[in-house]
């Protein structure tokens, strides 16, 4: 009987493993009194504004660390780089060396949409960098992706992609 049970947390533990992937990068540590910076979010999903959805959700998790990083400037309506993930990055970046920021966090969402079928499980693959402005140098990286359950928001899903991507960054 005490076998079973074993057999079964074991296969509860597969499953549960099942539903995540993440890459581990080990990097320098980085201070936490630096000057940090939040650049935008490539996306790469099928899903409308699927990076700046994660940059905000980011903000909370990176004040989770104790960073309270800068955000870039809103570029104004009507300017068609907004349109352009890509150009708002290369404009962010331009930013953050005006700026004197010493590192900025960025990266791209893969993945941000609903599964199809009858439970709908949200689906999140999330990339982020730390980057040294100065440079245009990737410090660190990580990604990791995740399903979640039926009843699970797709928000939620995307916090704990990137609780478990920040949580790697070493601090000094």
């Amino acid at each position: 009987m005490q076998s079973m049970r074993y057999l079964a947390l074991a296969a509860i533990a597969l499953l549960v493993a099942g539903c995540s992937s993440f890459t581990r990068e080990s990097g320098p540590a980085f201070p936490h009194e630096a000057q940090w910076g939040l650049l935008p979010l490539v996306n790469f999903s099928q899903a409308p504004q699927a990076g700046e959805r994660a940059e905000q959700i980011l903000l909370s998790v990176l004040a989770e660390e104790g960073l309270r990083p800068r955000l870039y400037p809103a570029l104004p309506q009507g300017d068609l780089t907004l349109l352009d993930d890509r150009e708002r990055l290369t404009q962010a970046l331009a930013w953050a060396r005006q700026q004197g920021l010493n590192y900025v966090v960025s990266g791209s969402v893969e993945e941000w949409q609903y599964k199809s079928g009858l439970d709908g499980e949200p689906a999140v693959g999330i990339s982020l960098q730390v980057i040294d402005p100065a440079s245009g140098r990737v410090l660190w990286s990580n990604s990791g992706a995740r399903a979640g359950w039926s009843r699970e928001s797709l928000a939620g899903t995307a916090q704990k992609v990137l609780r478990e991507l920040v949580s790697d960054l070493q601090f000094e």
